[in-house]
C-alpha cells in the first residue's frame, strides 16, 4: 500500500511539472452588468478580431482564452440594453479583467422579452430527470445542503436526530447508497465523516443538480436511484463571502470562501467552516427512572447527550486559464469532528458516554483542460484520504433518559471499546469529451476507488478481529455517445462495466463484474415545451460501509449481494407567462423501477441496529411534480409533491438460522416496504421588498410548509388493523426574513424553523429537533 501511495504522488508530481513546459497564452476574463450592478446572464460577447462569439454564464462573466498578444476589440450587447464596445491590450501570458456596464434601451424597453438562462436553467434542460438549485439564493439562510435537497419534489432527507446526526437520503423510492453524492462531479465516498451534506453549509455551492433515477454517465459512479452533485464552481476571481449564525440548542455555524487570483492566472481558493451544536431538544419518549422503577409513557426529555461539532478547511492553489491547463489546482482538503451518541437505532436505548472522533487529511489534485487537441476536453481528479476514525466506549454503566446511571458490568455501554483505525480510501477519476462535430460528441470516463480499514483496540488487545485489514476495490468504466440540435431534440446512448474485488484478510476475495446501458432522449414540442425520456439497466455494488459496517449503529454485512434495476422515466417542463407580470414554471416527472437483489436498511435481529440487507426484488412505480409561480420581481411561490409506492416481490423468507427459503409464501408478499415516506411535499412563498430604507436595501420575508404523511414502521402485514405501528402524519412550518444593505455587501436574517413546535420523526421514528431560532449575519465582498 505505501509503494502504491508513492506512485500516485510521483504520477500527480510528474503531471504538474510537465505542464509547465507549454507556451504562455493571454487572457480575457469580464463581467457584464446593467447600471444598478446586477449581472446580465446571456450577454453576447464578440471578439471582433477572431471573429469569436459567446455568451456571458448566470453570474454575466465571461472568458476568453488562448489569445496571442496583441490588441482586440470587444463588442457586448444584450436584449434591452445599449450595446458597448471596448478596445483592450494584452501582453503574453497575461490576464486582463474587463467590466462593461451596459445601458438600458429605453425607447425600445417596453417590447422586450429576455430568453437569457442561468446556468441551472440549462441544466434542467437535459434529457435526464433532473432538477438544479440555484444554491446562490439560500446564501443567507442557515441551512446546509441536505436543507436545500429537502425542498425539491422527489426528495426526502430523513436525519436520526440534529446537527451532525445519520441521514438517509430518498430518491423517488431509492435511498441509502443508491444514492451517490459529488462534489463537481467527484465522488465524495473517501470524503471522511467530517464532510457529509447534512454537515456542509449550502453557501459552499454555486448550484445543487438531483439527478432522479438514470445518472448521466460522466458522473462516472455506479449510482443506481439517482445522483447528487454538488457545484462549487469558479463564482469571482476575487472575493470573501463570510457568514455566521447562532441559534436554539447553543448552534453555531460558520462559513469562510475566499479566492485570490492574480492577472496572471495564480489562483489561491479557501472554503473553511465549521459547525457546533448542544443538540439538546425536547424529545417525547418512554422513560423509566433506572433508580425508582418510575415509569412515563409519554415523558417530555431534553438530550443530555448529543453534543456535536466539526471543522473542515480545504484549501487548493495552481493556476487557472492557461495554455496548457484551464485549471490545475494542488490542494489539501483538512476536518474533524466530534459526535456524542445519544440513541441507537431506536429511541428505547439511550447512551450517556458513548461517543466517535474523526478527522481528514486528504491531499488532491484537480485538472481540466478544454481544446486539449482540437475539439477534446479532459478532466483529471485525484485525492487519498488519510485520516482516522476512533469508536470510544469505555463507561460500565446502562442510562436512563433522566441522565442517571448505575453500574453494568465490565461491557460498556454497548460494546467496551477504544477501537481506533483508518478508512483510507483513494479516488481516481478521468473524463474526456470529444465534439465531433457541431452536434456530435464522444464520451469515456473512469472512476477507480480502493478503501483498506485497519486498526486496533486498546480495550480489547486480544480481538484479532478488528486488526485484520478489510478492503474493497472499485472500478466504474463507461463510454457515451450524444446527438443533440440544440433546443430541438438530443438523445444519448452509453454503456458501463462496473468491476469490483473484496477481500477480508485470512478471507476468501470476492470479485463481481457486471455491465450496464442506457439512453436518454429529449424532444422540444415548443422553446418552452419539453418532453423528456430516459432508460437505464444498471448496477449498485455494496459500499465499505455496508459491507463491515459504520462501528456505530450499522452493522456489517459480507453476504450483501450487488443489485441490478431496470429504471424508466419520463418527464416534461413547460414554462409559460399569462403577460409580463404573471410567470409559471410546471415541471412533471414519472418513475417506474424493477430492482432484483434490491438493497435495503432493515433493523438487525436484536433491534439495536441497522444492517443492509437484500430483497429478491422490489417494483417502485411513481411520480412527482413541482409548480412555481412568480410575480414581477418581488414574489415567488411554488409547491411540490410526491408520491411512490415500494412493492415487495420476494415470495419466500429467507430463515436467517440455515440460510434456506421457507416452503410456504410470505405473509410479506407484495408488502409495501416499510419506513420508507410514500407521500410527502414542499409549499413555499416569499417576496422581497426592493430599495426600502435607501437605495441598494432589501427586505426578503419567507415561509416554507413540509408534509410528509404517515407511512408504516414495520412491515404491513405484521398486527392488526388498529395494532400496526406506523409513524404518524407530520406538517413542519418555517419562516425566515432576510435584510441586505448596501447592495447585498452585509446581510442579516432570522429564521425559525418548526414554528408550532411539532413532533417530528424520522428513520425508525427516531424525533427531530423542536423549535428553533437562529440569527445570521453574512458579509460578502467582490473584486473583479
Amino acid at each position: 500500500m505505501q509503494f502504491k501511495k508513492i506512485l500516485l504522488l510521483g504520477i500527480l508530481c510528474s503531471v504538474f511539472s510537465a505542464t509547465f513546459s507549454q507556451n504562455k497564452s493571454a487572457t480575457i476574463t469580464g463581467k457584464v452588468l446593467d447600471e444598478d450592478g446586477i449581472a446580465l446572464p446571456g450577454a453576447i460577447v464578440k471578439l471582433q478580431e477572431k471573429a469569436i462569439t459567446l455568451t456571458t454564464d448566470a453570474d454575466g462573466a465571461f472568458t476568453l482564452k488562448n489569445l496571442i498578444a496583441g490588441n482586440y476589440q470587444l463588442n457586448v450587447s444584450s436584449v434591452g440594453m445599449l450595446p458597448q464596445q471596448k478596445q483592450v491590450t494584452v501582453k503574453e501570458g497575461s490576464t486582463v479583467n474587463v467590466k462593461f456596464v451596459l445601458k438600458a434601451n429605453v425607447q425600445n424597453l417596453q417590447s422586450v422579452k429576455v430568453y437569457g438562462r442561468t446556468a441551472s436553467q440549462e441544466i434542467n434542460r437535459q434529457a435526464f430527470a433532473v432538477t438544479a438549485i440555484d444554491a446562490k439564493k439560500l446564501y443567507n439562510t442557515t441551512l446546509d445542503i441536505s436543507g436545500a435537497l429537502d425542498r425539491v419534489s422527489g426528495v426526502r432527507v430523513r436525519e436520526s436526530g440534529g446537527v451532525g446526526s445519520n441521514f438517509n437520503l430518498s430518491l423517488n423510492g431509492f435511498s441509502g447508497n443508491n444514492i451517490k453524492y459529488f462534489i463537481d462531479g467527484i465522488p465524495m465516498d473517501n470524503f471522511g465523516s467530517s464532510f457529509q451534506i447534512n454537515n456542509i453549509p449550502v453557501n459552499i455551492a454555486e448550484r445543487i443538480e438531483v439527478y432522479k433515477g438514470v445518472v448521466p454517465m460522466w458522473l462516472g459512479s455506479d449510482a443506481l436511484g439517482g445522483a447528487i452533485n454538488i457545484v462549487t464552481g469558479d463564482r469571482y476571481r476575487n472575493y470573501v463571502d463570510a457568514s455566521y449564525s447562532y441559534g436554539s440548542f447553543n448552534t453555531h455555524r460558520s462559513v469562510v470562501n475566499a479566492a485570490v487570483t492574480s492577472k496572471g492566472g495564480l489562483t489561491v481558493q479557501l472554503n473553511a467552516f465549521q459547525n457546533y451544536s448542544d443538540n439538546n431538544y425536547k424529545v417525547q419518549v418512554e422513560a423509566s427512572d433506572i433508580n425508582t422503577g418510575a415509569y412515563s409513557p409519554k415523558a417530555t426529555i431534553r438530550r443530555f447527550h448529543d453534543t456535536y461539532h466539526n471543522e473542515a478547511l480545504i484549501v487548493n492553489a495552481g493556476v487557472v486559464n492557461k495554455s496548457f491547463a484551464d485549471k490545475l489546482l494542488l490542494g489539501i482538503t483538512l476536518g474533524q469532528n466530534y459526535k456524542e451518541i445519544q440513541t441507537g437505532a431506536r429511541m428505547v436505548s439511550v447512551f450517556g458516554g458513548w461517543h466517535r472522533r474523526g478527522n481528514t487529511i486528504m491531499p488532491s489534485l484537480k485538472y481540466k483542460k478544454d481544446n486539449l487537441v482540437k475539439g477534446l476536453n479532459v478532466t483529471l481528479n485525484a485525492n487519498y484520504n488519510l485520516g482516522t476514525e476512533q469508536n470510544i466506549d469505555t463507561m460500565n454503566v446502562r442510562f436512563d433518559w433522566y441522565g442517571n446511571s448505575i453500574p453494568n458490568g465490565t461491557s460498556g455501554e454497548r460494546s467496551r471499546t477504544l477501537y481506533k483505525y483508518k478508512n483510507n480510501n483513494g479516488l481516481v477519476t478521468a473524463m474526456a469529451n470529444y465534439k465531433i462535430s457541431e452536434r456530435q460528441s464522444l464520451a469515456l470516463s473512469n472512476v477507480f476507488s480502493t478503501f483498506a480499514r485497519e486498526g486496533s483496540d486498546a480495550a480489547n488487545p486480544s480481538n484479532n478481529n478488528l486488526e485484520r485489514p478489510n478492503k474493497t476495490n472499485k472500478n466504474v468504466l463507461g463510454l457515451g455517445y450524444n446527438y443533440d440540435v440544440k433546443d430541438v431534440w438530443s438523445v444519448t446512448v452509453f454503456g458501463k462495466h462496473y468491476l469490483q474485488n473484496t477481500s477480508v484478510k485470512g478471507g476468501p476475495t470476492a470479485t463481481t463484474s457486471k455491465v450496464g446501458y442506457g439512453t436518454a432522449v429529449s424532444y422540444f414540442v415548443k422553446p418552452n415545451l419539453q418532453l423528456k425520456s430516459s432508460y437505464e439497466h444498471t448496477n449498485r455494488l455494496p459500499d465499505a460501509i455496508e459491507f463491515f459496517g459504520d462501528l456505530e449503529n450499522q452493522e456489517g454485512n459480507l453476504d450483501l449481494k450487488p443489485q441490478a434495476s431496470d429504471n424508466f422515466n419520463i418527464g416534461i417542463m413547460y414554462d409559460f407567462a399569462l403577460n409580463d407580470n404573471h410567470h409559471f414554471s410546471v415541471t412533471g416527472n414519472g418513475a417506474l423501477r424493477h430492482a432484483k437483489d434490491f438493497i435495503y436498511t432493515r433493523l438487525n435481529n436484536n433491534q439495536s441496529k441497522f444492517i443492509a440487507d437484500n430483497r429478491d426484488g422490489v417494483s417502485t412505480w411513481g411520480a412527482d411534480a413541482e409548480l412555481r409561480y412568480s410575480y414581477k420581481n418581488w414574489f415567488n411561490a411554488g409547491a411540490t409533491v410526491t408520491y411512490q409506492y415500494l412493492r415487495n416481490l420476494q415470495k419466500y423468507e429467507i430463515d436467517q438460522t440455515t440460510g434456506k427459503y421457507y416452503t410456504s409464501v410470505s405473509l410479506l408478499y407484495l408488502n409495501q416496504m416499510p419506513n420508507i415516506p410514500f407521500l410527502f411535499g414542499n409549499v413555499d412563498a416569499s417576496a422581497t421588498l426592493r430599495d426600502l430604507g435607501q437605495k441598494g436595501n432589501s427586505l426578503t420575508v419567507g415561509t416554507n410548509l413540509l408534509y410528509v404523511h404517515d407511512f408504516w414502521l414495520y412491515w404491513p402485514a405484521y398486527g392488526t388493523s388498529k395494532g400496526k405501528y406506523g409513524i404518524p402524519l407530520q406538517i413542519a412550518l418555517d419562516a425566515n426574513a432576510v435584510y441586505s444593505f448596501h447592495n447585498g455587501r452585509y446581510n442579516l436574517g432570522l429564521e425559525v424553523k418548526n414554528i408550532t413546535d411539532a413532533l417530528m420523526y424520522d428513520n425508525f421514528s427516531l424525533q427531530k429537533p423542536s423549535r428553533g431560532f437562529y440569527l445570521n449575519f453574512r458579509y460578502f465582498i467582490n473584486k473583479q
